[in-house]
């Protein structure tokens, strides 16, 4: 499977892309994109958030490019364009986020270090910075820094909902229901309109990303399994640890959705502060998916990221 192109959202210029295959065997597809101005200042592994797909990314990739690094992006196991892990392909599974650290494994080795220029830096969204952060120990050796949007450290809502969820989702996991979907969550994708969404305010980001799937729906990842969700919690429970913080040594940049439903940017600031080498910047008023908001949130993102990457800016 290459890269789909789309009249409102095409191939950028240059793009490499293919498949390489982890340690277990999985198929993980992925972009390689060079860049665009001089000097060039590194390259950047972009590590996507649940359900999404490199085509989502282009206009991102593309802003990085014009500052001047090399790109290289990925599809996690189960979603997109890579290997799905259960017998209803459009269902999002993962038996633990570890796993998803061999992707990142298997594209560093192949090509974001063979490839790629150095330095090295990471950007991860969402479930990708949760796995970047479980990845910390190893990753000190990879990346110069790490960037973070909208963190996956608690899911959102309240606490006390998480501590319904996660007790649940282990329990029916253990019980042999992990590749089930979620009770109460469809079946099936439809297309939900932009009102009411809780990723972005612009509508122009959010209706080229939907405009893609419904092109392509070979790249839709539909609800979480219990066993996704199961890792999910199993993920926080980790971060919630009092040493877990201090234990990251690689220089990390939070940058937080003030307006967020998805995570709890709360947790993620708390985080911030036990960490000895983090910062954290929240943008009062955006919702989750800060590399798709309005323009006025967009610029507050790439601000914090050229300050905080050597050379971006």
């Amino acid at each position: 499977m290459d890269l789909f192109d789309h009249p409102d959202n095409p191939i950028p210029e240059g793009a490499v892309s293919g498949f390489v295959r982890t340690r277990d065997g999985k198929r993980i597809r992925y972009g390689r994109f060079p860049a665009t101005t001089s000097p060039v200042r590194g390259t950047v592994t972009l590590l996507q958030g649940r359900s999404e797909f490199i085509e989502k990314y282009f206009e991102t990739i593309g802003d990085l490019r014009k500052r001047g690094f090399c790109v290289v992006t990925f599809d996690w196991r189960g979603q997109g364009g890579s290997d799905r892990l259960v017998k209803k392909p459009h269902r999002g599974h993962v038996d633990s986020f570890y796993d998803y650290l061999r992707d990142l494994d298997a594209v560093m080795e192949e090509v974001s270090f063979p490839d790629g220029p150095a330095p090295h830096f990471c950007l991860a969204h969402s479930t990708g910075a949760a796995i970047a952060l479980l990845g910390a120990e190893r990753l000190r050796t990879r990346f110069e820094r790490v960037v973070l949007s909208s963190p996956l450290i608690g899911f959102g809502g309240t606490g006390i909902a998480e501590s319904l969820v996660c007790p649940l989702a282990l329990s029916l996991t253990f019980l042999g229901f992990g590749t089930f979907r979620v009770p109460g969550t469809p079946n099936q994708r439809k297309r939900e309109p932009f009102e009411g969404n809780v990723l972005t305010s612009d509508a122009t980001r959010y209706n080229r990303g939907e405009d893609v799937l419904d092109a392509h729906p070979e790249l839709v990842t539909g609800s979480p399994t219990i066993a996704w969700i199961n890792a999910g919690c199993q993920a926080m429970r980790r971060f919630a640890r009092f040493d877990f913080g201090p234990s990251v040594s690689v220089p990390m940049l939070i940058i937080a959705a003030g307006a967020d439903k998805v995570v709890n940017s709360r947790v993620s600031e708390e985080l911030a502060s036990r960490m000895r080498a983090a910062g954290y910047v929240e943008i009062p008023g955006a919702r989750h998916e800060l590399m798709m908001e309005a323009n006025r949130f967009r610029e507050q993102f790439w601000a914090a990221f050229d300050a905080f990457v050597p050379g971006s800016s």
